[in-house]
């Protein structure tokens, strides 16, 4: 081989090492962008969350074998992280901290979902009617059809003024929920915000 070709050979190898360092360098620069983007998103917009129990069936699903799940897969959700600009409406599926009450009188505490029923100032009323419990607000009972009737609780009947500035929250699997019926009202400060989609499984994804 010659001192050209040689030397022809050196250079297209250089080439080829450059192209590979800038290649890697993109990926490498783009996987770091990617991570940062979604750090972001996931602290000033969406906040992923994974359903661990049975509390919202079926609504939203948990995994068997745990109690009440029939889901194979645990539904996974993004709830706004824009809380702040939100005006919780009745009827809103939720993330919240939860108050300190909730660990002693639940068993765990820290992030939970849940429904808001009752809102502030309103009185929430649970009574019985051949024997299952039904919400009544401020006297007039609510429609709640996203309830299956073997999920409601069996009693008892009981009354519950809702602070000014908190929220009455519950499951919508009511036999298997610890709740505001549990551990009282949450306060608005404690809300990180409202469901926006199911992302996880597949075929569970959309809107809500």
């Amino acid at each position: 081989m010659d001192a050209e070709t040689q030397r022809g050979l050196k250079h297209a190898g250089a080439r080829w090492l450059k192209g590979g360092l800038l290649v890697l360098a993109w990926l490498v620069l783009s996987s770091v962008g990617a991570s940062v983007m979604f750090w972001q998103v996931e602290r000033f917009a969406l906040k992923p969350y994974r359903i661990p129990s049975s509390n919202m069936e079926p609504t939203l699903r948990c995994a068997s074998p745990a109690v009440g799940c029939k889901a194979n897969t645990a539904d996974r959700i993004f709830v706004s992280r824009f809380a702040p600009f939100w005006t919780p409406s009745r009827g809103d599926i939720v993330a919240f901290r939860t108050p300190e009450s909730a660990r002693r009188r639940c068993g765990v505490g820290g992030t939970f979902v849940k429904r808001i029923i009752g809102l502030p100032g309103e009185q929430v009323s649970i009574r019985l009617r051949r024997g299952a419990a039904f919400v009544s607000i401020d006297g007039e009972q609510l429609d709640e059809p996203y309830i299956e009737d073997d999920r409601r609780d069996i009693g008892p009947n009981e009354a519950f003024r809702v602070p000014e500035g908190q929220y009455f929250v519950m499951g919508d699997n009511r036999s298997q929920s610890c709740d505001s019926r549990v551990f009282g009202s949450v306060p608005r400060g404690n809300l990180v915000g409202p469901l926006v989609a199911v992302y996880w499984p597949l075929d569970r994804m959309g809107l809500q």
